[in-house]
């Protein structure tokens, strides 16, 4: 009975003493290297758990994304398609609008400006209205005064409405709602001036070298005319203002009928030639004459409010 019993107390001792397995930690070792994970998804062995700064990290990175061959692909492709994008919108806009050909009618200097507002006002003893070219291309205003411009009606439209605004103050019946409402009624008027002009050209069949900005720059010379008619009417009354719209009504419809003739009359000598096409001449003439007649009708119109 010892025996036995001796034997059993012996072996527990030993299984007390015994080290514990290493499948018992309840947690790992994590404060040795790390392996980390390739492009497969596997760990690689060697890894340094410090590793590169952060900047190092990032400059690496970009190296990376430049080193793909799909990612630079990608890149030119978008390039590519970004400059076709910027050639297509410039193409539309060249449809309907030149830059250069813009530029063109702001070509000026101050000596034309004066020479221009002289012939506006008085243009019955100027001579010469043919437009001179150079190998087929039109001289700019700076070099021809009877070339068309844009700068003297924009800035003239410009002052027109200030000058309105000033009127509208001296008498007392300012505000930004019938400010805003000259300026625009001022613009539809010559946007449906031009769009009336283009459509007559084009039903009537008439070649010419005249574009829009042509039509623009003669339809917005009659802010000229206003101007001198609102500024006679401020200093001199009702009185002043019919005289001073007497006066630039007959001066812009001479101007127009004399400047139009050289575009519109002569244009092709060829349409008198034909069955039927001796008429395309009157109507011509008719175009011509209407829209010189058109011109003191707006300037009215435009400016009889603002003198009382």
């Amino acid at each position: 009975m010892d025996l036995p019993h001796q034997g059993y107390r012996a072996t527990k001792q030993r299984a007390r003493g015994a080290p514990p397995p290493a499948e018992s930690l309840l947690f790992d070792d994590t404060s040795g290297a790390a392996p980390p994970v390739n492009s497969q998804g596997y760990y690689t062995p060697g890894y340094d758990m410090a590793g590169p700064s952060g900047g190092m990290q990032g400059g690496s990175g970009v190296n990376n994304l430049f080193a793909d061959p799909m990612a630079n692909a990608a890149v030119m492709y978008g390039s590519s398609l970004a400059n076709q994008g910027k050639d297509m919108v410039n193409k539309e806009i060249s449809r309907f609008m030149s830059v250069n050909k813009l530029k063109y009618f702001f070509a000026v200097d101050t000596r034309y400006v004066m020479k221009k507002l002289m012939l506006l006002m008085f243009p019955y003893t100027h001579q010469d209205w043919e437009v001179r070219y150079h190998r087929d291309t039109p001289l700019t205003p700076r070099q021809d005064v009877n070339a068309p411009d844009l700068y003297i009606p924009s800035m003239a439209f410009i002052t027109y409405i200030l000058l309105a605004g000033m009127a509208l103050g001296i008498q007392k019946r300012f505000s930004p709602e019938v400010l805003g409402l000259c300026a625009s009624t001022a613009l539809v008027w010559i946007v449906i001036e031009v769009l009336v002009m283009l459509l007559s050209l084009y039903l009537l069949t008439v070649h010419t070298d005249l574009s829009t900005f042509d039509l623009i720059a003669y339809s917005g010379y009659k802010y000229v005319g206003m101007i001198f008619t609102v500024f006679c009417g401020l200093l001199f009354g009702s009185d002043g203002y019919f005289v001073a719209l007497a006066w630039s009504s007959c001066a812009l419809m001479f101007f127009i009928v004399r400047s139009l003739k050289m575009k519109i009359l002569p244009s092709l000598s060829s349409d008198t030639m034909g069955t039927g096409s001796g008429a395309k001449p009157q109507f011509r003439l008719y175009i011509t004459v209407a829209t010189a007649i058109f011109q003191p009708i707006i300037i009215y119109w435009l400016t009889s409010h603002l003198v009382r």
